[in-house]
């Protein structure tokens, strides 16, 4: 029940950064432990599992798949969804740069524990390090598409979400920003959800979710093989991409938005970013965010050594991920 407990919180965790554009939920699964068993147990999810619940193999299925993990971790992720995306959109409104200083903070600590991950540096490795570092500062430079209702479009910003998301480093919520339907999915209809509007939610998240299901489940595949093939190259590609998100998440940069009506009442979407600049050290609010920067950095090295001391979820038997 602990491990549960701990693991649900982890999903949370990931739920909470999946709502940052330019946070990766990847990247704290990676830098919490959870991050290789959880593509293992992704990738178990195929016909051979459905073979084996058609034929009432229920308990084999679940263990196949690392049921009672994913329940916890997704369970973390979905609450943190519905819960998170109000108090998020008031941190933005009023602390824009204390919630980006916190998750900078988060991802700036996490680097060297994710980049000792590495067993043996190597040109192979050192290549893939500089070409995730590349594709991740380019991501900052892109601009963004306009909002887009089309089914089928919004199947394809769920697959490719997904896959963005489960990749450190890279932002599921910046790529659907990207795309032109950030707030389209993540404030709008996870706003209409946590307030029962089923109709207006289910008519976005239920495209974006067939989207998401598709990208998962393709991409898990492909990571599993290459955790298990390729280690060292994996990881130093990860590691690069979690530096270059750090672009992305400098607190201090201007916000480019955009007015829009809706329901009658004016509202702002972040629509991408510019000019990047070094704190104000006169004003409050710089401290301020500086001190949650602080209090991020602490978190990750105090999970680090919690991970360390318990063992990393990746590293578990199959008869230890059954309990």
């Amino acid at each position: 029940m602990k491990d549960d407990l701990f693991r649900f919180l982890k999903g949370f965790a990931m739920g909470a950064a999946n709502v940052i554009p330019g946070v990766s939920g990847g990247t704290i699964a990676f830098i919490t432990g959870i991050y290789e068993r959880l593509i293992d147990a992704l990738k178990a999810i195929d016909t051979t599992t459905l073979r084996l619940v058609l034929k009432g193999r229920v308990r084999e299925a679940a263990v196949r798949v690392d049921l009672r993990f994913l329940v916890a971790i997704v369970a973390g992720v979905g609450g943190s969804f519905l819960t998170l995306a109000k108090a998020l959109k008031w941190g933005f409104a009023h602390h824009e740069t204390a919630v980006w200083a916190f998750f900078f903070g988060l991802i700036v600590a996490s680097l060297p524990a994710v980049g000792k991950m590495v067993k043996r540096w190597s040109a192979g490795p050192a290549l893939a390090l500089a070409a995730g570092l590349a594709v991740a500062l380019s991501m900052a430079f892109l601009s963004p598409a306009g909002q887009n209702e089309n089914p089928f479009y919004l199947v394809l910003c769920g697959v490719v979400a997904m896959c963005s998301m489960i990749i450190p480093g890279l932002s599921g919520s910046f790529v659907l920003l990207l795309m032109g339907n950030y707030k389209l999915i993540m404030v709008d209809a996870l706003t209409a959800l946590s307030d029962l509007e089923l109709a207006a939610a289910l008519k976005i998240l239920v495209p974006v979710g067939i989207g998401a299901v598709l990208g998962v489940l393709l991409l898990a595949r492909v990571l599993s093989w290459l955790f298990h093939t390729w280690h060292d190259i994996a990881v130093a590609m990860i590691t690069g991409f979690i530096a270059g998100s750090l672009v992305i998440i400098w607190p201090w940069k201007d916000t480019i938005t955009e007015l829009f009506i809706r329901d009658g009442e004016e509202k702002v979407k972040i629509v991408g970013f510019e000019r990047w600049h070094l704190p104000d050290f006169t004003t409050p609010g710089t401290w301020l965010a500086l001190g949650l920067m602080a209090v991020g950095a602490i978190l990750i090295i105090a999970l680090e050594r919690v991970a360390k001391q318990g063992g990393r979820e990746g590293e578990k038997t199959a008869g230890e991920r059954s309990s």
